[in-house]
């Protein structure tokens, strides 16, 4: 695995979301993104602030779903549109990180789908030889 990312997988009327990264933070992150951009375009927003998001759950894949949900709480119910997010730990069922990115402007960013949030739906969090990948299924 050379680079972290995400890519769309088709769901009868809802969004898959399939990360990777070299280690479970870098996967979960580039899971929210995946998430976020959907709702806007990262392309269009600015770094010009930060909020910190945390989540827990009893499992790693209850965790997935708990961090990208209270992302996308921070996006849907806060009005924060997203360029980058970081994972910076990840351990002991409490995950801990940064949105990087600016309050919404509606005449100004891009939206898209509206983002009702992730399900427990077929989540999956694969650690692999070359880092790991998790998936979700996301409610729009």
């Amino acid at each position: 695995m050379t680079e972290a990312g995400y890519e769309y997988f088709d769901v009868e009327a809802d969004v898959g979301v399939r990360a990777w990264g070299r280690d479970r933070p870098e996967a979960f992150a580039e899971a929210a993104r995946g998430v976020l951009a959907l709702g806007v375009a990262a392309a269009d927003v600015e770094e010009r602030e930060t909020r910190d998001v945390r989540a827990q759950a009893p499992t790693v894949e209850d965790l997935l779903v708990a961090w990208i949900n209270e992302c996308v709480y921070v996006h849907e119910i806060e009005g924060f549109a997203v360029r980058r997010v970081h994972v910076h730990h990840l351990d002991g069922g409490v995950v801990h990180g940064v949105l990087y990115g600016e309050p919404l402007e509606p005449a100004r960013h891009q939206l898209g789908t509206v983002v009702k949030g992730v399900t427990h739906h077929r989540v999956s969090v694969t650690d692999t030889t070359t880092g790991c990948e998790v998936s979700v299924i996301v409610d729009v």
